[in-house]
């Protein structure tokens, strides 16, 4: 069905139908609520072209995406992208994402702004520093970062997880169970969010009197294979760790792999800590020993950021310029006292 249908049908000018399924307030709530329950029986869709040359809306999220290995196949980065679609789709909009090479990022979404196909950006995988912050703040469109840039100078809209408090947190439980050798499987070591959880780390030990050893830092995208390969190294040194904290539960699946296969026991000779993003596929409960977890859903982070841009687009809301998350401790049987 077309708007001309869709008119006749309600025996109302194609300009009064536009203006009520587009939110103008000149069109009475009566009117606009007809419309809207026709448009739902009858599956009605606005052109999307059409909408844009009405409205001067798009009704579109834009994310330019690296062409990166470590971001294309990222589990974690899906479930965000489910939370984000999940509530696009409950207002009708929907998201464009452009790859783009790293050496092009920046062109990439000068590029998406210019062509009007989007209303606003959100930035995701936040660096430091990140030239995408001081392009979008001289811009006129609307924008909003998954993570922060490192420093105490925040004066950008961003939603983020506390992942230094949440490592901080992780390592002073294991310090109160009598650990002194840690190990640290992490993120890519130029992302941001990396920087922060081994920040916290550090900031425990060194309340204790510990340091950190480079020996016991890995750093890499965060797969299974990545965290049985760094485990096995680990626990090959003649001081192997007794405690180690994964930035999350893939590469926690693959040190666990590395524990069993070394004929440790998690939880008595070595204790692990991972942080969940409450992946669906990959449950810390659901390991033969459960995993204790700093916890954040990834996927409510995305419909949140959602709900923020559209709500900002449409004039809805009160909405925070800014949000830090923290994360949840949650104790479960991978954590236990230091061997003696």
């Amino acid at each position: 069905m077309n708007l001309k249908q869709l008119s006749d049908r309600l025996g109302l000018s194609q300009t009064t139908v536009s203006r009520a399924l587009n939110g103008y307030p000149e069109v009475s709530e009566a009117t606009r609520e007809r419309v809207l329950k026709a448009a739902q029986q009858t599956g009605y869709k606005p052109n999307k072209a059409a909408q844009r040359l009405a409205t001067g809306k798009a009704k579109s999220i834009g994310l330019v995406m690296q062409s990166a290995p470590e971001i294309g196949g990222d589990p974690h980065f899906s479930e965000f992208l489910s939370g984000l679609a999940e509530e696009a789709v409950k207002h009708d909009f929907h998201f464009v994402m452009a790859p783009a090479s790293p050496d092009d990022e920046l062109n990439a979404i000068k590029r998406l702004i210019a062509s009007g196909y989007v209303d606003a950006i959100f930035l995701a995988h936040v660096v430091d520093p990140d030239p995408r912050v001081a392009l979008l703040r001289s811009s006129s469109i609307p924008y909003l970062l998954h993570g922060r840039i490192m420093g105490d100078t925040h004066d950008y809209p961003y939603l983020d997880v506390d992942n230094e408090g949440a490592f901080y947190t992780a390592a002073k439980l294991l310090l109160q169970f009598g650990h002194k050798r840690f190990a640290l499987l992490n993120g890519m070591e130029r992302f941001t969010f990396a920087m922060r959880r081994k920040i916290g780390l550090e900031k425990a030990l060194g309340e204790a009197g510990l340091t950190l050893s480079p020996d016991l830092v890995h750093h890499s995208v965060m797969g299974d294979q990545a965290g049985f390969r760094a485990m096995e190294r680990f626990l090959a040194r003649p001081e192997r760790p007794t405690a180690v904290l994964c930035a999350s539960t893939a590469l926690a699946l693959g040190a666990v792999r590395a524990i069993n296969k070394a004929g440790l026991k998690l939880g008595t000779d070595i204790s692990l800590i991972a942080h969940d993003d409450v992946l669906t596929t990959l449950r810390p409960e659901n390991f033969s020993v459960p995993l204790t977890t700093t916890r954040s859903s990834l996927k409510a982070a995305g419909a949140r950021i959602g709900q923020r841009l559209i709500a900002g687009l449409d004039g809805t809301g009160d909405m925070p310029e800014q949000e830090l998350w923290e994360a949840e401790l949650i104790v479960r049987a991978s954590t236990g006292p230091a061997p003696m």
